[in-house]
């Protein structure tokens, strides 16, 4: 195609600024319909994105006959639901992280757009951002030599609502399939991924610890590499004050970076030299990601975050929250 036309199904708060806007600011790619089962807020975000046309049921925007690939925006409790809508119509979709519920869900997505013979992107954005491709390429090129562990640490205080019981769909387990690791350590995960190769091992535990909410509020873990480098992380939502910050250790060097942060980059050479790096971020944070793949939808790229990448994400959640 030479060109992309969207719609989008959920358009919730993650579309007004985060990715919405990308669909229409990437070349070659355009945003036609969205999809709210509320039909006065899909009109209204309509109207506001200037956006040509909205429903109030999905199927009726995947059968679209305008419509060339559906971004999927909502909870992951219906991704497998509305991902498996896009394969039978037989149009791509790029789906919001975490990929589904678990992995077995994730495997189900996989199976119908392999059947259906069409691709399946998921929304682990960072893989596309300028701060992770320089670290990608500093690893790859050998700056702190063969990598030995990572160190990843994410603890924040638990939010107003949560202390008065009322917490956010993010910590129900029957909509996100668990706790807030599932939302926010999926993408330090997936980065680790990009950054280092697949995880083949995992192993882990998870705790309720505070109470707050019927789920799990911390998580730690340990994990090896494919290349033989070990990871440890821990990550905690009911501290007293929120830090996260990733540490990279190589036989020559060492990286240290946040995900969610915009903070320097920090490169560290054997004798101790630090290097800071800053990198400014897009105004819409899923457009380079968008862009790519537009790209490989039109046969002049390729997007390095797909189902295939995702399902591993889930996969080393799933076995860090085993036990």
């Amino acid at each position: 195609m030479d060109k992309v036309r969207w719609g989008i199904i959920g358009c919730g708060a993650v579309t007004e600024i985060k990715s919405g806007p990308g669909f229409r600011k990437a070349d070659r790619s355009e945003l036609i319909a969205v999809m709210r089962r509320n039909g006065e807020l899909a009109a209204d975000y309509a109207r506001r994105h200037g956006v040509p046309r909205w429903y109030d049921d999905a199927q009726r925007l995947i059968h679209d006959r305008e419509v060339d690939a559906v971004y999927i925006a909502t909870p992951p409790s219906s991704h497998l639901e509305y991902a498996l809508l896009c394969a039978q119509a037989g149009k791509p979709a790029y789906v919001e992280k975490p990929m589904a519920m678990n992995e077995p869900e994730c495997r189900t997505m996989l199976d119908a757009f392999e059947k259906a013979g069409v691709p399946l992107f998921v929304a682990y954005y960072r893989r596309a951002l300028p701060r992770f491709l320089a670290i990608k390429e500093w690893i790859d090129s050998g700056r702190i030599g063969q990598v030995r562990f990572v160190n990843v640490v994410h603890h924040a205080p638990p939010t107003a609502d949560e202390l008065a019981g009322n917490g956010s769909w993010r910590v129900q387990p029957s909509i996100a399939g668990g706790g807030k690791f599932l939302d926010v350590g999926s993408h330090t995960l997936d980065i680790l991924d990009f950054l280092l190769g697949p995880i083949g091992h995992a192993a882990g535990r998870a705790a309720n610890q505070a109470g707050l909410y019927g789920t799990d509020d911390i998580v730690s873990g340990h994990f090896t590499f494919a290349s033989g480098a070990h990871g440890t992380g821990v990550w905690c939502f009911t501290a007293s004050r929120y830090a996260e910050m990733n540490e990279i250790v190589g036989s020559s060097g060492s990286i240290r970076f946040s995900t969610y942060g915009t903070e320097p980059v920090q490169l560290i050479d054997a004798d101790g030299t630090v290097h800071e790096i800053g990198f400014n971020m897009p105004e819409h944070i899923q457009q380079p990601l968008i862009q790519s793949i537009v790209d490989e939808l039109t046969g002049t790229g390729v997007c390095a975050s797909t189902g295939v990448s995702a399902a591993r994400t889930s996969a080393v959640m799933d076995r860090m929250r085993a036990n």
